[in-house]
């Protein structure tokens, strides 16, 4: 929960160094940049996620080999996907900049944003990989000193290239990209540390074509259900730019809020992957039931405490991330949303760490179409006529039709005893 309460407190440190310049282009431009890079990013997500799954399982059958191939094997193909997101970056920028539709200004200080960010590529998805694996082999000190090391790194930066060189949100991509690189070394390293002594490093560890094969079809769910969970909040932010550039500026300030409750409340849903993968590796029932009821303590707690949070500091966190009114102002009318997400995301967050643990991946998927196209784009539609609180209210009942589904096949594959089945 440390490790994963540092990420958003630097989107926090990015909000306010530009909330706080004469006009909220920059803000904009870089909630517009910082979304594209979620989807390029997080499209490979699995990275992270679907290794911490195959990490835990083999953690639980004490197998060191197993461990160490998918460390080796997932980290080539986290460099080789870095590379090509490079190679590809100007179509692939252009293209995510059209589909945001922000106002011309805030686009093309969002695409100077993107031509130093995608830069990072490599180092945030070997990232991806180092963190899932040393959660999944229960190690999370690990990735608690990589993400302080480049958060750390990354606000210091941004003080130094924002309000001292001026660079605005050129400075912020900068930050960022130098940062993970440094992040990534630590990881490195933090891994060879943890090495099996007596594992021989030989050409086994790289295996064929089909092992890496292999991983991208295991993987394959997670992808599509990470898309569709990005291009919502793409969306999300595409419908708030429509509406002009001080929703967008609002909207970037409160959606910061929503990644600290996401990633705060997924602390406990990390350690549901590493558990549960391991009471599965081990087909321990008992073990696995214990984790799930401690998760759910755990999470609900968590949850409260956020929401209270933001009940009672959320105006005065808002005064402190911009000086503009007009944004403030527009940020304090939504700030009520920020109230029910805790309670309404807490279920999904807990039940996607438990499905990653078991390797359900598929069940991930298929309850993501069910909750963006029969729900989420349904109720954007009919509450049109709402303006950005209809925006809120679907993103809140996305989260809502995740709780629901997930928790739908929880308690059946609990009921017919599926989790340790085949995946």
């Amino acid at each position: 929960m440390l490790t994963n309460i540092t990420v958003p407190l630097l989107g926090l440190v990015d909000t306010a160094v530009l909330g706080h310049l004469d006009q909220p282009d920059y803000l904009g431009a870089v909630a517009v940049g910082g979304n594209l890079f979620s989807i390029l990013y997080w499209t490979f997500g699995f990275m992270r996620m679907g290794t911490t799954g195959l990490a835990a399982q083999a953690f639980g059958r004490r197998d060191d080999f197993a461990q160490s191939a998918l460390l080796v094997r997932s980290l080539l193909l986290a460099i080789g996907i870095g590379l090509l997101l490079i190679l590809l970056r100007a179509p692939l920028v252009s293209l995510g900049l059209q589909l945001m539709g922000a106002s011309e200004n805030v686009t093309e200080l969002a695409r100077g944003y993107t031509e130093i960010r995608i830069w990072s590529a490599p180092a945030v998805l070997c990232q991806y990989t180092l963190v899932g694996w040393l959660i999944g082999t229960q190690y999370p000190r690990g990735p608690m000193l990589m993400l302080i090391l480049a958060n750390t790194l990354n606000i210091g930066l941004d003080l130094l290239f924002v309000t001292v060189f001026g660079w605005n949100s050129r400075g912020v991509a900068a930050a960022t990209a130098i940062a993970e690189y440094a992040a990534a070394g630590l990881g490195f390293w933090l891994v060879w540390t943890r090495r099996p002594t007596d594992l021989v490093f030989d050409r086994r560890l790289l295996g064929q074509m089909a092992d890496y094969l292999a991983i991208l079809k295991v993987n394959r769910y997670i992808m599509v259900r990470t898309i569709l969970l990005l291009l919502s909040l793409a969306f999300f932010t595409a419908q708030g730019a429509q509406q002009g550039d001080t929703i967008l500026a609002a909207n970037a300030v409160l959606l910061t809020f929503l990644m600290l409750i996401s990633n705060g409340l997924d602390g406990f849903a990390n350690g549901a992957e590493a558990l549960v993968g391991e009471s599965v590796g081990q087909r321990d029932r008992e073990h696995f039931r214990a984790v799930c009821r401690t998760a759910l303590r755990w999470s609900v707690w968590g949850a409260g405490l956020f929401t209270l949070l933001f009940l009672v500091a959320g105006g005065w966190i808002i005064s402190l991330l911009t000086s503009l009114p007009e944004v403030a102002g527009t940020a304090r009318e939504f700030l009520p949303w920020i109230w029910l997400l805790p309670f309404a995301a807490v279920w999904s967050y807990l039940l996607d760490g438990i499905f990653i643990g078991a390797t359900r991946t598929r069940d991930m998927q298929n309850t993501m179409v069910f909750s963006v196209v029969v729900v989420y784009l349904p109720v954007w539609w009919l509450s049109q006529g709402w303006g950005n609180h209809g925006l809120w209210l679907a993103i809140t009942s996305l989260m809502l039709a995740r709780a629901a589904s997930m928790g739908w096949l929880f308690l059946r594959h609990t009921r017919e005893d599926r989790w340790f089945a085949g995946n």
